[in-house]
């Protein structure tokens, strides 16, 4: 983080003061830390890279500041440091709480958080690029430095009309990518057509992207729009285009060097306003050199181009993502389930070749496996428990309770004295089989009557290994 950083954090609780400071002094980010009442009796705030919104005495003066900036009085972007999803939700509605960040926050949090702060300060981005930012966030999910770097270069290509070229690994998201590059481009009230180049037999890939005329082969019954032709004025996602044969690659360089194209069938030339979004697996400076893709393709596609990363290399954005997997399950009627923290630290530990989409494809895997329970390191799959992570989280001791010692609750300390950690421990177990038992081991039931979540249930008998006789 560049030296000039400057922030004005605005903070009412004692504690949290002292931790912030600790905080920006070993991030080496200069700050200057005051209460509300002292920001209320400030007439000028001065310049700052930013100005962070903490723990405020009075509700009131936060929502001020929010409006403030809001209304765009305040010069310094707002960063509002949240404790929950709830408080996160409720200030979303305020253009000027665009950069939110949870407390507690790692540094990678933090300085992605300030590039974006120092960006938008340098550049005076407008209200609909701060839009666009939080459209960004919203879909492509990940606080990782690398995730960030791909968020800004979508809003710096998304309104010019350059050939963009995403690649990555498959499951990286290069599709998503490209829909959010095209939801934030002026042609976003236009089609998206995507066509995966690698999937369609290369006979038929020609009639698929320009369309065909009445007789132009046998079984063309009909004249048929292709895929350019149905994106007019919007973008087509050519996905896999290194798998493009290379009669089609002369095509294609055709309809970008002279933006027309003709049908198979036909010699009339149609005019191609279209925007070319393409992405592949492959490494197609390395096809070139094998001749196996063009060259003068590859430099006319590789204006732009923007590397997704592997979810290997940005492990901390796991349980983001898991979040949102869950959500989109529970949305659609699909299930649900809970990773516990053991879990989610065993998973960062795998190498995950197929990347989000295998992420996804295992989240499912457990709704079915584990419908709406709590999953821990050794209810994964045997290829994604990591060893080292399962033997740091010893299982807990868990010792009978005497009936005396149940008996004894309101009595004396015995003069042999009390482990209170273990006997604390037995008493919850006892209570939870004395729940189960009455309503017959239905959990939902047995939760309500120990006024708890039935999830925070289910994770406690997995803890305790309680089960039904």
């Amino acid at each position: 983080m560049s030296n000039t950083t400057h922030l004005l954090v605005i903070e009412d609780d004692a504690i949290r003061q002292s931790e912030l400071s600790a905080v920006f002094a070993i991030a080496k980010v200069g700050c200057q830390i005051m209460t509300s009442q002292q920001w209320a009796e400030t007439e000028k705030l001065g310049s700052c890279t930013a100005l962070i919104a903490g723990q405020f005495q009075h509700q009131d003066a936060r929502q001020k500041l929010l409006s403030e900036n809001h209304s765009s009085r305040l010069s310094s972007p707002l960063i509002s440091l949240v404790s929950s999803d709830a408080q996160c939700k409720l200030e979303s509605e305020f253009e000027g709480s665009l950069f939110q960040l949870s407390w507690p926050f790692t540094s990678e949090q933090l300085n992605d958080v300030l590039y974006s702060c120092q960006t938008t300060k340098q550049a005076g981005l407008s209200a609909e690029q701060k839009r666009q930012e939080k459209q960004l966030r919203s879909k492509m999910v990940g606080n990782s430095q690398s995730m960030g770097a791909v968020r800004r270069l979508i809003q710096q290509v998304a309104n010019s009309e350059a050939s963009v070229l995403i690649l990555g690994e498959s499951g990286t998201g290069k599709e998503v990518a490209a829909r959010n590059l095209h939801d934030l481009s002026d042609r976003k009230d236009k089609p998206f057509v995507p066509i995966n180049c690698g999937a369609i037999p290369a006979e038929l890939l020609e009639s698929e992207l320009f369309g065909h005329e009445k007789g132009a082969f046998t079984g063309a019954l009909t004249s048929r729009k292709g895929r350019f032709e149905l994106a007019e004025g919007g973008s087509i996602f050519l996905d896999e285009i290194g798998d493009m044969p290379m009669p089609m690659q002369v095509k294609l360089l055709r309809v970008l060097q002279e933006r027309t194209f003709e049908k198979v069938g036909s010699s009339t030339p149609i005019a191609a306003n279209v925007r070319i979004i393409a992405a592949t697996h492959r490494k197609l400076a390395e096809e070139v050199k094998e001749n196996r893709f063009r060259e003068d393709l590859f430099y006319r596609l590789n204006v732009f181009p923007i590397d997704m990363p592997p979810l290997r290399d940005r492990v901390e954005d796991i349980p983001q993502l898991v979040s949102v997997l869950v959500a989109r399950l529970e949305k659609e009627n699909r299930g649900s389930v809970r990773l516990s923290h053991n879990a989610l630290q065993s998973l960062k530990h795998c190498q995950w070749a197929g990347n989000v989409r295998e992420l996804a494809n295992l989240i499912e895997r457990l709704c079915i496996l584990y419908p709406y329970g709590v999953v821990d390191v050794r209810d994964l799959p045997a290829d994604y428990q990591n060893e080292q992570v399962e033997s740091s989280f010893a299982e807990p001791e868990v010792k009978s309770l005497p009936t005396e010692t149940v008996d004894r609750l309101d009595g004396e300390i015995p003069e042999e004295g009390i482990d209170l950690k273990n006997h604390i421990q037995n008493l919850e177990i006892n209570y939870i089989e004395k729940a189960l038992e009455h309503e017959n081991w239905v959990v939902a039931r047995a939760a309500k009557r120990l006024k708890m979540q039935r999830t925070t249930l289910v994770e406690k008998m997995r803890k305790y290994d309680l089960q039904k006789s």
